[in-house]
């Protein structure tokens, strides 16, 4: 069986010991939502990968839901939803726990009323938000006004004014 090998691969113009030694390459790849792998020879990768990534792109055109996911499927802290209502100037009316509450609950985030309450007091610790009123009755409003995606200062900085004049 052996002469059979050998006369087969004189007539593809390779000598035997060359085909056992090329080992086939294997790669993974994921575009979007698609994972592939490839197994071939190192002379025959890069037509195979050119060859799927053409058949993939067509079908992301056809199937746009694979191409980009969801952006609600990340998971989100507390605080940076609360910083995202501010961001948008939902603060610049003063809000009681129960609104941002169910302000974030009509936007599909669910999150128990102590860790709202937990998230707006680091809020108006760091100088972003500001509280008013008797416990439990606490009104939350925007101590300073949003400045382009995550305030003036960037995301989870603190202001601090002091409005107290010293003489």
């Amino acid at each position: 069986m052996h002469e059979q090998d050998e006369q087969y691969n004189k007539q593809q113009g390779e000598p035997l010991a060359e085909k056992e030694s090329k080992k086939p390459i294997r790669v993974k790849m994921r575009v979007g939502e698609v994972e592939f792998e490839i197994e071939c020879e190192e002379d025959q990768l890069q037509s195979a990968v050119g060859k799927i990534l053409s058949t993939v792109a067509e079908k992301l055109k056809e199937m746009p839901s694979l191409a980009k996911p969801e952006a609600v499927s990340r998971a989100e802290t507390c605080k940076g939803i609360i910083q995202k209502l501010w961001e948008e100037g939902w603060f610049v009316e003063s809000k009681s726990l129960d609104v941002v509450h169910s302000e974030m609950a009509k936007r599909g985030f669910h999150y128990d009323r102590t860790a709202v309450a937990h998230a707006l007091i680091d809020l108006v610790k760091e100088g972003i938000l500001t509280r008013e009123g008797k416990p439990r009755r606490y009104q939350y409003s925007q101590k300073r006004p949003p400045s382009g995606a995550h305030g003036a200062f960037g995301r989870g900085a603190a202001v601090v004014v002091n409005s107290k004049d010293k003489k």
